[in-house]
C-alpha cells in the first residue's frame, strides 16, 4: 500500500482536478440554514448500474430536503490511486464507493468514519456474517457491503446432453461431477471447460474455503501465509483437469474470463467458469440458439463457500456530516433499494432480505435462482485484511499459478514459491 506522504508527492498534479470534481468532501451547505450537500462518488459504469443508483439518489433528495446527496460518476480504472490521491490532498468525497479488498488500508490509515453506532441490529443481523466480516477492521464497521459477485458454472445444455453427461439437479454439486461432465463432454474436438485464468490468483483464493483454504492468517503486516491441502486443492484440479484429461480448452487458461465466452459461445466448449455478473452478458451476446443454463453452485469437502469481496459504501472520516452521510447509507443499502440496484448490475444483494426479493422477482428468469443460491454460502475473506496481499498476487501468485498451468513446474514448487514470496514482498 502506498504511504500518505509517498502517495502525496506522486500524485499532486491529479490533486486540482479531483478538488474541483469532488468539492472537497466538505459535506457544505449554503452557510444561512441551506441543506447540507453531501457529495457520493459512484464507480458504477454500466449503464443500467448508473441509471438504478441516480434513482435511489434522486428518491432521497426528494425525501430528505435538508440533505441533498450529489452524485460524482467515476469509475474502476484507477480508482484506488485516485482516492489516495483525494485522501491526502483533503478533497475525498463525503460518500465513498469501493470494495472490501481496498478499504482495508484506508480504515487502518484512518480515513474511514466509523459507522458500527450506525447500523442498526435489525440490518446487522440481515448481513450475513462472512460479509459483515469484510467491511469489519479493528472491530469498526467501516462500509455497509451493496454488491457481489460469485463464481458460477454456465454451461450448454445441449452439448452436455448430447455428449451424454449427468446435468446435475440438486441444490449443489460437486467438483467431482464437474471433472466428470468435462471429461464425458470432451470429444469431437470439442473440449468440456473454458476457463479464463489469466489472472488465477483471485479466483483461486475466492474459491478456497470450499476446500478449507484460507490463505492467510493474522492482519496487515503481521498476516502469515498458510499453503496447505486446502489452498493447493483447487490449483491441482485445474492442472489434472488440463494436464491429465484434456477436458479444458488450453487457450482459455491464458485468457481473461471475458475472452473465455467466445468459445462457449461458438460450441467449442460445453462448460465455462465465470463471474455470476457474466449472465447479463451471455444474455445479450450469446446465438439466440444457445440453450445456456447455470449448474448448481459447486461445493468442495468444505461445502459451496466462496470468499465474499463485496462493493462498498465508506464515510469519509472528515466529512463535516458523517451521521448525515450514514442515514442515506441506511436508506440506499434498504431491501427494495439493494434489490434494484443488484438487479441492474445482475449481482448478488449483500443482505439476505434483498437477495430473497430478487430471487422471488427472478426466479422464473434464466440463471438467476441459481446464482443467487450461491451468494448464501459467501463467506469470511482472510485474503482482505493481509496487508501484502495486492502485491503477492501481482509479484508472486499469478506469475507462479501461470507456471504451474502451463506445466512448467510441479505442485511442491509452486507451493514454495507461493511462500517465499510472501516473506519477500515489501522487503
Amino acid at each position: 500500500m502506498k504511504t500518505r506522504r509517498a502517495a502525496a508527492a506522486a500524485s499532486l498534479a491529479l490533486t486540482s482536478l479531483l478538488a474541483a470534481a469532488c468539492g472537497g468532501g466538505s459535506g457544505g451547505d449554503s452557510g444561512n440554514g441551506g441543506p447540507v450537500t453531501l457529495t457520493f462518488q459512484s464507480l458504477s459504469d454500466q449503464p443500467a448500474a448508473i441509471t438504478a443508483t441516480n434513482k435511489i439518489v434522486g428518491q432521497w433528495n426528494q425525501a430528505h430536503p435538508e440533505t441533498q446527496v450529489k452524485v460524482v460518476q467515476a469509475g474502476w480504472d484507477s480508482a484506488y490511486d485516485k482516492l489516495i490521491t483525494q485522501f491526502n490532498a483533503g478533497t475525498a468525497p463525503d460518500i465513498v464507493h469501493y470494495e472490501a479488498a481496498g478499504i482495508g488500508p484506508f480504515a487502518t490509515d484512518g480515513y474511514l468514519a466509523d459507522l458500527s453506532p450506525y447500523l442498526s441490529e435489525q440490518k446487522r443481523a440481515d448481513i450475513p456474517k462472512g460479509v459483515l466480516d469484510s467491511v469489519t477492521v479493528g472491530g469498526k464497521v467501516v462500509a455497509y457491503p451493496t454488491e457481489l459477485q460469485s463464481y458460477v458454472v454456465f454451461a450448454n445444455k445441449k452439448l452436455l446432453e448430447q455428449s451424454g453427461a449427468r446435468i446435475p439437479t440438486g441444490d449443489t454439486m460437486t467438483w467431482d461431477q464437474l471433472r466428470q461432465m468435462a471429461k464425458t463432454a470432451t470429444k469431437d474436438g470439442k473440449y468440456g471447460l473454458g476457463w479464463g485464468l489469466s489472472s488465477p490468483t483471485a479466483t483461486f483464493v475466492a474459491m478456497a474455503p470450499g476446500f478449507g483454504g484460507k490463505y492467510f492468517e493474522g492482519t496487515g503486516d503481521q498476516a502469515q501465509i498458510s499453503i496447505g491441502q486446502g489452498e493447493m486443492a483447487l490449483p491441482q484440479l485445474v492442472h489434472d483437469m488440463n494436464a491429465t484429461d484434456h477436458s479444458i480448452l488450453p487457450v482459455t487458461l491464458t485468457q481473461s474470463g471475458g475472452k473465455a465466452l467466445a468459445p462457449f459461445y461458438a460450441g467449442q466448449v460445453a462448460m465455462t467458469v465465470q463471474g455470476s455478473y457474466q449472465a447479463a452478458n451471455i444474455e445479450k451476446d450469446a446465438p439466440k440458439d444457445l440453450d445456456w443454463i447455470a449448474l448448481p453452485p459447486i461445493a468442495g469437502p468444505a461445502g459451496p463457500a466462496q470468499a465474499a469481496n463485496p462493493q462498498t459504501l465508506s464515510v469519509n472520516k472528515d466529512s463535516k456530516h458523517v451521521e448525515q452521510a450514514a442515514k442515506f447509507l441506511d436508506f440506499f443499502t434498504s431491501t427494495e433499494n439493494l434489490a434494484a440496484l443488484n438487479e441492474a448490475d445482475t449481482l448478488i444483494p449483500a443482505s439476505n432480505s434483498a437477495r430473497e426479493a430478487l430471487d422471488k422477482k427472478l426466479s422464473a428468469k434464466k440463471g438467476w435462482s441459481t446464482i443467487l443460491a450461491s451468494g448464501k454460502y459467501l463467506t469470511s475473506a482472510p485474503y482482505l485484511f493481509a496487508g501484502k496481499y495486492a502485491q503477492w498476487k501481482d509479484t508472486v501468485a499469478t506469475p507462479a499459478y501461470q507456471r504451474f498451468l502451463a506445466n512448467q513446474i510441479d505442485a511442491n514448487t509452486l507451493a514454495q514459491q507461493l511462500k517465499d514470496g510472501w516473506k519477500s514482498v515489501g522487503k
